[in-house]
């Protein structure tokens, strides 16, 4: 896949399996930087032990892979502001696993 509009739009898509947004309307892909065939992508979490840590970044990790996309994910904890953010809309759309 060599098309940044269609790397971006399959990271924008990717979808909180608990809450009814994506990981880009909730902040936790806070970042990302497309060169050519790879990608980096920086996700912010309100912290770094929580349960489901790994399957959200497999969630964002295993569509690019699958189409051939090399990935990068730098983890990160939300800052205050961020995580303030985060927790509004978590209680607005949350929808339970």
């Amino acid at each position: 896949m060599d098309s940044q509009e269609s790397i971006s739009e399959i990271i924008e898509g990717v979808q909180h399996p608990a809450i009814s947004l994506s990981l880009k309307e909730l902040g936790i892909v806070k970042s990302y930087d497309i060169s050519g065939n790879a990608v980096s992508i920086v996700m912010a979490f309100p912290a770094l032990n929580i349960p489901i840590l790994d399957m959200l970044i497999q969630n964002v990790r295993k569509p690019l892979e699958d189409a051939g996309v090399q990935v990068h994910i730098e983890k990160t904890v939300m800052t205050q502001q961020e995580l303030q953010t985060f927790l509004a809309k978590e209680q607005s759309a949350w929808k339970g696993m």
